[in-house]
């Protein structure tokens, strides 16, 4: 075992969580446990628990790295186009890449369900920065809705491109009687936004 002076707080917590996703990547959450993580980086696993709550807080750090890399892709891959719709569009493929290229990445992020009473404010804020670009698009498109009505309805649409991207990772699009996730995503943002913005 290491010492605890080897590493700092915060290298430890780096080692915990690179060692944390490869073991989700290779297994998933089945294959995951504190004992597992703390040997595979040299440590106790009370040494563990000194920088995580517990497991379920090692988890929320992994999910929210995966929550960064997806705002990264949002944000940086090209620049959006200046037409809303169409950048609404970009969002929602990117979001589909996101899904299909790190799948077991971003299956963790739902299937994992916190015992926490509350989720904590610096995981939300990770998830309300991706709603945002979302917003913004949606308020630029319908300026007479109100915030809450921008809101329900970013969130409106991310459940529907999250039901596309479960269909086609599970490979069942062909059930659905679909065979193109982009034509399956453009009928869903145009016909919602049509909607939308005429009411």
């Amino acid at each position: 075992m290491a010492r605890r002076s080897d590493h700092s707080r915060e290298e430890i917590k780096e080692m915990a969580l690179i060692a944390a996703e490869k073991m989700i990547l290779e297994k998933g959450l089945s294959g995951l446990s504190a004992r597992k993580v703390a040997q595979a980086i040299g440590y106790t696993v009370g040494t563990l628990y000194l920088i995580f709550k517990n497991l379920d807080d090692l988890i929320l750090h992994v999910n929210a790295r995966t929550l960064d890399r997806l705002y990264q892709k949002m944000t940086a891959d090209k620049p959006l186009p200046s037409d809303s719709q169409n950048a609404l569009l970009q969002l929602a493929q990117t979001y589909i890449s996101f899904a299909d290229e790190e799948s077991q990445r971003w299956k963790i992020v739902f299937e994992h369900h916190s015992e926490e009473e509350h989720t904590p404010n610096w995981y939300m804020e990770r998830v309300t920065r991706m709603f945002t670009q979302v917003e913004k698009h949606l308020q630029a498109l319908a300026p007479h809705k109100s915030a809450v009505e921008i809101k329900n309805a970013a969130r409106a649409i991310w459940g529907g491109v999250h039901g596309i991207c479960i269909l086609a990772i599970t490979g069942n699009l062909g059930v659905a009687g679909v065979e193109s996730v982009d034509d399956l995503t453009q009928s869903l943002i145009s016909n919602y936004l049509k909607g939308f913005t005429s009411n």
